[in-house]
């Protein structure tokens, strides 16, 4: 029988495309949302894409802890993927209380649910914000994490510690008393863009969107009157952020090839850590001009000042997951933001 893999967050831009490639890799996939970031588009976009019409979905908020435990007494869940979290740097600087609750309850309350059901499987989508203003470039795991810049970035920190206090704690679980042990990978992920080459899901913010590729898009759509580039004096070659931009489709198949290690038996510790970026720099000024270059043509933009919360630069080191999870990202840049404008002009009927 197919293992089942609960996708919290699953119908927005990074859980549609993981599902897509848990659902192709043999998995059943529960999805559960609260749709507070997203509508349906990106799940219906799942469907077309799997030929599935009968995906489970639960309408959920994952801060109900009673709605949670009754999806895992209805489901039996062999993983869980957690995206259920709000993501927006400047936001969370802004709105610090809002972030706090949202992300640590809804993690909390996943991973109570987790060890009461007989033990869970959980992979948590941490973020590359946890290494704050790194001394030393490309970060690896055993990169000290620094104080966060953003109230977003602490809350990934706070997860991940709790994550790994838990699987500690359930560890001698035997499950006598229906509890069993938690085990846990966090993948630290670094800038996801992109859309699925089908251009039937992607990135679809509401509202103002707060990463660079949507805003990118959908002032090349004209939706947007101008793009604005926060900061254009960082001491980098450019003045613009350096960032490690992954393929979204790159990406899904990481957390594919974690969930695999998990359910088959192969983790090393029962909480483990991996760096999923490319490993290459790529500054906010060249993504822009690139994406101009590779879609023939041209952006209206102009340069702000920088961002509250936007660190200078930061890579990653993926040694560790290219040798481990046995995945190494492979679609180029080019590729990826040919996919990022297929699928803005999707949305817009063209």
């Amino acid at each position: 029988m197919a293992k089942k893999v609960l996708v919290s967050g699953g119908a927005g831009y990074i859980g549609s495309h993981v599902t897509v490639e848990l659902i192709e890799a043999g998995y059943e996939v529960v999805v559960a949302d609260n749709m507070s970031n997203c509508d349906m588009t990106c799940f219906e976009g799942v469907k077309k894409i799997t030929g599935r019409d009968n995906i489970p979905f639960e309408q959920i908020d994952c801060c109900d802890a009673a709605a949670v435990d009754k999806l895992f007494t209805e489901h039996k869940i062999d993983a869980v993927i957690h995206f259920a979290a709000y993501k927006a740097v400047g936001e969370s600087v802004a709105e610090p209380i809002m972030y706090y609750r949202n992300n640590l309850v809804s993690f909390l309350n996943i991973l109570e649910s987790s060890r009461r059901h007989s033990g869970c499987n959980v992979l948590f989508s941490s973020s590359a914000t946890v290494y704050g203003e790194a001394e030393n470039l490309p970060v690896t795991e055993q990169t000290p994490r620094l104080p966060a810049t953003s109230p977003y970035g602490n809350t990934k920190q706070i997860c991940e510690d709790i994550l790994r206090d838990v699987v500690k704690a359930t560890a001698g679980y035997d499950g006598s008393d229906g509890r069993g042990p938690v085990k846990g990978i966090a993948l630290r992920y670094f800038n996801p863009i992109g859309a699925h080459p089908s251009a039937l899901i992607g990135e679809l913010p509401r509202g103002v969107p707060n990463n660079l590729v949507p805003f990118i898009t959908q002032t090349a759509i004209g939706k947007r009157e101008c793009l604005s580039i926060f900061g254009n004096d960082y001491p980098t070659e450019d003045g613009t952020c350096l960032r490690d931009y992954i393929d979204v489709v790159d990406l899904a198949k990481a957390h594919v090839a974690a969930v695999s290690r998990m359910l088959a038996g192969k983790m090393k510790e029962d909480y483990e850590i991996f760096n999923i970026g490319t490993g290459r720099p790529v500054s906010v000024y060249e993504l822009v001009t690139a994406f101009e270059k590779v879609n023939d043509l041209k952006l209206n933009y102009k340069f702000a000042p920088r961002r509250p919360g936007d660190v200078v630069a930061i890579w990653a080191d993926t040694s560790l997951a290219n040798d481990e999870l046995g995945w190494k990202a492979e679609r180029s840049i080019e590729d990826t933001l040919v996919s990022a404008w297929a699928w803005e002009k999707y949305l817009a009927g063209k």
